[in-house]
C-alpha cells in the first residue's frame, strides 16, 4: 500500500521502522485497557503495563501466538522481518534473542497499523491482554 502523498510502500519498509510504529500502537492499546480497568496512578500504570509490553512479555506472547496458531502467514512474515532486522540499539534487561523476538512482535503491529488493519490490531491486542491476565505468558529471560 502506497501513501499517495509520500509514495511509501509499507510492504517494503524495514523491520526496525515497522517496530518503531508497532511499539507505539501496541502500547496505546495496553494503556487504554489499563485506564479503562480503573488504574489511574502513573506508577501503578507503568508497573502493570510491563506485564504486557516488556520485551520479555512480548516474546512470551509470540510463543503463545505460534502455539495457538493465531497469525496468518503474511503476519508471520512481518514478524520475522522485525525479528531478523539489524538493530543498532542494545537490549536492556533482557537477552539479545528476547529483544529481537520483541522487535518482531512490534514490527507485526507496525505492519498492521500502517496497512490500516485496525480491527486486527484490536483483536490481537485483546488476545494478548487475555493471555497475560489468564497467566499463560511465560516471560522470557
Amino acid at each position: 500500500m502506497k501513501d499517495a502523498e509520500h509514495n511509501v510502500d509499507v510492504r517494503q519498509l524495514n523491520g526496525i521502522t515497522l517496530a518503531y510504529m508497532g511499539d507505539a500502537i501496541y502500547e496505546v492499546g495496553i494503556r487504554r485497557h489499563l485506564i479503562e480497568a480503573g488504574l489511574t496512578k502513573p506508577n501503578r500504570l507503568q508497573h502493570r503495563a510491563t506485564r504486557y509490553v516488556s520485551a520479555k512479555a512480548q516474546a512470551g506472547l509470540i510463543a503463545l501466538m505460534e502455539a495457538d496458531d493465531c497469525l496468518t502467514s503474511e503476519e508471520w512474515d512481518f514478524y520475522k522481518r522485525g525479528r531478523n532486522a539489524k538493530s543498532y540499539t542494545h537490549a536492556k534487561n533482557t537477552s539479545v534473542i528476547t529483544y529481537r523476538v520483541s522487535t518482531g512482535f512490534e514490527a507485526l503491529f507496525g505492519f498492521l497499523a500502517l496497512t490500516e488493519q485496525t480491527a486486527r490490531i484490536t483483536e490481537l491486542t485483546q488476545w494478548c491482554i487475555t493471555q497475560v491476565e489468564a497467566g499463560r505468558v511465560r516471560y522470557a529471560k
